[in-house]
């Protein structure tokens, strides 16, 4: 790397300043607006830290899966994923989140930062109670900052367009992958996708 390359950007000469109206729509705590699209919300990406690890991992359930606790507080169920859990061991060392939601067919985002931690408070892992089974651990969220963001990736992406979506063919199966990554040689990757197409649409809970 060059020296000139080290030299740390001017962002400020770079980009403009926000306008005052993207300004003040960032607020410490949620109203009605922000609660309105959390009854709908389905999906969103948690993004967590500590001092030597990050992470980033995917969160759905049905509509209203995050839970307002009140205007500063939202709650969440864990749900059965691959056991590395990493999201909750980095809140144990690092309470800061931030909650990026999408919603299928609007060309919107919504982020919430805030402090979070887990609970197995058995009140509410009734609350979160999903298909007849109660969770084993919730994350609380303490909302910091709450703001929505305009859908031009969603567009540059065309994340809503079926005919953006990937053929299946032009990528390695999730099978496929497994036997090469985890050396089982021995594996069928036809019967580890045929498993894998199972489990992730039918063992959710």
């Amino acid at each position: 790397m060059t020296a000139e390359a080290q030299v740390p950007v001017d962002l400020d000469a770079l980009y403009e300043p926000p306008s005052e109206r993207i300004v003040k729509a960032v607020l410490p705590c949620l109203v009605d607006f922000h609660e309105a699209y959390l009854r709908q919300a389905t999906f969103f990406c948690l993004a967590t830290a500590s001092a030597d690890a990050l992470d980033a991992s995917p969160r759905g359930g049905q509509p209203g899966f995050v839970h307002v606790l009140d205007r500063h507080t939202v709650a969440f169920a864990d749900w059965p994923g691959n056991n590395r859990i990493e999201s909750l061991r980095n809140l144990q060392r690092d309470a800061r989140v931030g909650l990026l939601f999408l919603f299928p067919g609007l060309d919107v985002f919504m982020r919430i930062n805030g402090n979070a931690r887990a609970s197995t408070d058995a009140a509410l892992l009734a609350r979160l109670t999903e298909a007849g089974r109660t969770p084993k651990a919730a994350t609380v969220v303490t909302v910091t900052e709450v703001l929505f963001h305009c859908g031009k990736a969603i567009n540059r992406a065309r994340l809503w367009d079926p005919a953006s979506q990937v053929d299946r063919d032009k990528v390695p199966s999730v099978g496929k992958m497994m036997v090469t990554l985890a050396q089982m040689h021995d594996a069928d990757v036809a019967q580890i996708d045929a498993h894998y197409a199972h489990a992730v649409k039918h063992e959710l809970y």
